[in-house]
């Protein structure tokens, strides 16, 4: 995989879910939630965040839980569109980036966090997972 994100400032909430033995999910990934209470690596536009890999998950390793941050400051890598300090961010069609979020996904969970510094066509900025404030 590409893009991911790198931790600035260390998160203080996590969360554990499950996971397919069969995945490989570098530390960093970007994860998206799915029924029932399963993360797997983002690969899509507007998929529900579910938080940042923690830690590696190798495939076929007979582990079948991770953990996830949910929140802390990252660098993250802009899917293509740019976007401006203060925006609030979701999941780009590819994997490990982020676009800006439009406002059905403020309601359906799949924002992520606010953007702290500008960003532009595939460039890597800052920002607060889990801050929309």
């Amino acid at each position: 995989m590409a893009d991911e994100a790198t931790c600035i400032e260390t998160p203080t909430i996590f969360r554990r879910y499950t996971v397919a033995d069969g995945n490989t999910i570098p530390i960093g990934t970007m994860l998206r939630l799915t029924t029932p209470n399963t993360a797997v690596a983002h690969s899509g536009d507007a998929q529900v965040f579910a938080g940042i890999a923690w830690e590696e998950k190798t495939a076929d390793d007979g582990i079948t839980e991770i953990t996830a941050a949910l929140n802390g400051m990252w660098d993250i890598t802009d899917g293509g569109a740019g976007f401006t300090v203060g925006a609030i961010l979701a999941l780009d069609g590819t994997a490990n980036e982020v676009r800006p979020a439009i406002a059905a996904e403020l309601l359906t969970g799949a924002a992520l966090g606010k953007a702290l510094e500008t960003a532009a066509g595939d460039g890597v900025a800052r920002v607060a997972i889990g801050q929309m404030i």
